[in-house]
């Protein structure tokens, strides 16, 4: 999380509705849906679907509530604003970038009844979605594991399981009805299916202290490998509607978020229980690719953000019939004083807690350094 702002906005969920809640700025209360809660850069990216098709979705729900859709886009809005300062653009841009994010929400809704939304895709999104539809095992393998092969080397990311912890997981994975929802295979029989090998997975802030693990699985004695990951399931920081009807089991209510939200992502996931604990378990295919951001003009990450505005956007409004969106998007309208303005309550937020975060981060800098002096 010291490796750079970005990173830390990553790692601070639960700080930022804390950081949120306490600003005095009024967030418009919008229709009850579901929302990603912890929507930043690094959450969106290419999900391949059942059929191998590559679309641009929402594919992390660890955070995913029935709640504000505002929140959504505010924070959203706080990952691009720092990853526009990374990249030394100047402020004018960051407001800019903001009122791209809106407009291209706001067009979504022209795609609200169509299955898939036919955005423009900047330059950026082209190239992560040409390079995605042609990555096969062996980039996944290289990029998560440093090999070519089917096996799960152990190392400081990859631990060995408790034996306990081994035997559910080998068990959970050879539930047949399982294995066909996630691997999409219709006539699975006994021998089948082959488990490589299993291991616990350090991936990510999220996995620290809960249960995570990489299982590699073949389909047939020289067929395909498939790598499914195990996660935990724990309690939201997103908060959640007033009286909305959420799956009261941790992983249940990820697996609805992420159908309701991301397709692709939502029907090769489900939900079950290991060693007493919720867990979430999807195949992860070399198609999925997260969106990385360097270093971009002024013009190119205004292009992203009013694309990522509309996915956001499509995620929201596909949940809504068409007259709620209309009205939302309306309200969301209300405090601009030109049409091509974002919303007063997108700015002050977005700003505000850029602001505090700086602080919080430089101070998670310090202690860091500290204790590794």
């Amino acid at each position: 999380m010291a490796r750079s702002p970005e990173t830390y906005i990553r790692g601070t969920t639960k700080h930022f509705y804390e950081w949120l809640d306490s600003r005095s700025t009024s967030i418009p209360a919008g229709p009850p849906v579901w929302i990603c809660g912890d929507c930043h850069l690094g959450n969106l990216g290419a999900l391949a679907d059942c059929d191998g098709d590559v679309a641009v979705q929402i594919r992390d729900f660890d955070q995913a509530v029935i709640g504000n859709p505002a929140h959504d886009l505010i924070r959203l809005g706080l990952s691009l604003a720092s990853a526009a300062r990374d990249s030394v653009l100047p402020g004018v841009t960051t407001a800019r970038m903001l009122e791209a994010l809106m407009a291209g929400y706001e067009a979504a809704s022209v795609e609200i009844q169509v299955g898939t939304p036919q955005l423009r895709k900047p330059k950026d999104i082209r190239k992560l979605l040409k390079r995605a539809a042609h990555r096969r095992w062996k980039n996944l393998a290289m990029e998560d594991f440093q090999t070519k092969h089917p096996l799960l080397p152990r190392n400081k990311r990859l631990w060995p399981l408790h034996r306990a912890e081994r035997s559910a997981v080998l068990g959970l994975c050879s539930d047949r009805e399982m294995e066909k929802t996630l691997l999409g295979i219709d006539d699975v029989t006994a021998d089948d299916l082959k488990i490589l090998d299993a291991a616990y997975w350090i991936k990510g802030c999220s996995s620290l202290g809960r249960l995570r693990c990489a299982v590699l699985v073949r389909n047939g004695k020289h067929g395909p490998v498939s790598l499914l990951d195990i996660k935990e399931a724990a309690a939201p920081a997103a908060p959640s509607a007033p009286e909305s009807k959420m799956p009261r089991d941790y992983a249940e209510r990820v697996v609805a978020g992420a159908k309701a939200l991301s397709p692709n992502l939502g029907e090769r996931m489900v939900a079950s229980r290991v060693v007493g604990k919720a867990v979430f378990i999807r195949e992860i295919t070399p198609q999925d690719m997260k969106i990385e951001i360097n270093r971009l003009t002024g013009d190119e990450i205004q292009a992203i953000a009013h694309y990522l505005g509309g996915v956001v956007g499509h995620a929201h409004g596909r949940q809504m019939v068409h007259q709620e969106w209309r009205s939302w998007i309306s309200e969301l309208g209300l405090s601009r004083k030109k049409e091509s303005e974002m919303p007063s309550w997108l700015w002050s937020s977005v700003t505000e807690l850029l602001s505090i975060h700086d602080k919080a981060y430089l101070e998670h800098c310090r202690r860091f350094a500290l204790a590794h002096h």
